[in-house]
């Protein structure tokens, strides 16, 4: 017998469950967790107070603080499995609720917001499913980020607009950077979508 296993029914020991801790509470994974605390507030200021320029503000906010999550993880050598979960979660949820909110309140394109929700509900959904299935999740690509840079600008410079804040300045950057971003995205989508088909595929 193996001494150093935990006794069957038994709790596994500290040491045993430290790594776990360790894993999951470091500071890229807290700045994740404020990042996602944000958004509940957003959907509040949005609706609830019908402040668009301050939910703007908002979905800048959050947004800009999508690299500084990572890079810490990198600098301060805490990468972890819940980290690599929690950052793009955060990305999906806010943008989601970006575009769903602008089209509630009337704020986005409508052509645009639903472009956009059919691209996240496509590949959203079967990398869920490759979680699911394979445990594994697709590695985001750097034109999937630039694609995602751009709509985090457009986004709020449309909600800025719809708060009649300078839209003689927003406006027009909102729309190119808007068609620029949901091209770009529609682009890695398909490079995603390849990459999950292979990953999902018997052979593999």
């Amino acid at each position: 017998m193996n001494f150093s296993d935990p006794t069957p029914g038994e709790p596994p020991a500290a040491s045993e469950t430290k790594g776990f801790w360790e894993d999951a509470l470091t500071i890229p994974n807290a700045v994740s967790f404020v990042r996602l605390l944000g958004i509940p507030y957003f959907w509040y200021v949005l609706l609830g107070l019908e402040r668009y320029g301050l939910a703007a503000l908002l979905i800048f906010l959050i947004a800009s603080t999508d690299w500084i999550d990572g890079w810490l993880a990198r600098r301060l050598d805490q990468v972890s499995e819940l980290g690599k979960a929690l950052d793009p979660l955060a990305d999906r949820l806010m943008i989601g609720s970006a575009i769903i909110g602008g089209m509630i309140a009337g704020i986005l394109p409508l052509a645009i917001a639903v472009a956009l929700l059919v691209r996240e509900f496509v590949v959203g959904g079967a990398a869920i499913y490759l979680g699911l299935v394979k445990r594994e999740q697709i590695a985001v690509r750097t034109l999937g980020k630039t694609a995602t840079f751009l709509l985090y600008g457009a986004i709020p410079s449309f909600y800025l607009v719809a708060a009649d804040i300078a839209p003689w300045l927003f406006g027009p950057p909102a729309w190119i950077a808007g068609i620029s971003g949901l091209v770009l995205y529609y682009r890695v989508a398909w490079d995603y979508l390849t990459d999950i088909r292979t990953r999902l595929s018997p052979a593999r």
